[in-house]
């Protein structure tokens, strides 16, 4: 059985509140984004539609913003304990649940850091880093600026949701054949 795709034709086609209930738990807690991303649609593409999120997120005021990155959820922290991350983040941070004590114990002590200094928690784009990489980052990164941090974490969050908008946009593995065009 096929299930059909998004599509940005079937975007185009969508009424205020279907758009805003798909597309809008793709940034963490704030389907604002998806309500400024609304105002200035149709979308050429997938990335013309990623490319408008983001500039809500860029364009939106500093307290704002920063209110947004602290939406975020801690690395492997108190809410991936309590199991009350969002499905995304559950998803993403999978590989985080099974750190050893020492490495739980140290990621605690360097998100604790990171926040204190910049404000709001560590972002990283999981997906594309190595557990060893997530550290290294974090180590690295508390130590920068405030103000390039908090770029370097939209820019994570960027990467982070085109992944997420991107797997909306493809056919789920059972309906791929063996050489991964969709049936």
């Amino acid at each position: 059985m096929t299930t059909s795709t998004l599509t940005i034709f079937a975007i185009a086609e969508m009424d205020h509140g279907t758009f805003i209930d798909t597309l809008g738990d793709l940034f963490e807690h704030a389907p604002w984004v998806a309500e400024a991303a609304w105002a200035v649609r149709p979308f050429a593409t997938e990335d013309a539609l990623h490319r408008a999120m983001m500039e809500a997120v860029r364009a939106a005021p500093l307290p704002r913003q920063i209110a947004f990155l602290r939406g975020h959820p801690e690395l492997a922290g108190k809410e991936a304990q309590a199991g009350t991350m969002t499905g995304h983040s559950t998803f993403e941070q999978r590989g985080l649940d099974s750190l050893s004590h020492a490495q739980v114990v140290e990621l605690r002590e360097l998100n604790a850091a990171y926040a204190q200094r910049h404000g709001f928690p560590f972002i990283i784009a999981v997906l594309g880093h190595t557990r060893a990489g997530i550290f290294d980052a974090l180590r690295m990164r508390i130590h920068r600026d405030t103000d390039t941090e908090r770029e370097e974490a939209l820019r994570q969050i960027g990467l982070i949701t085109r992944r997420r908008l991107a797997a909306l946009f493809r056919a789920p593995e059972s309906d791929r054949s063996p050489l991964g065009a969709t049936t």
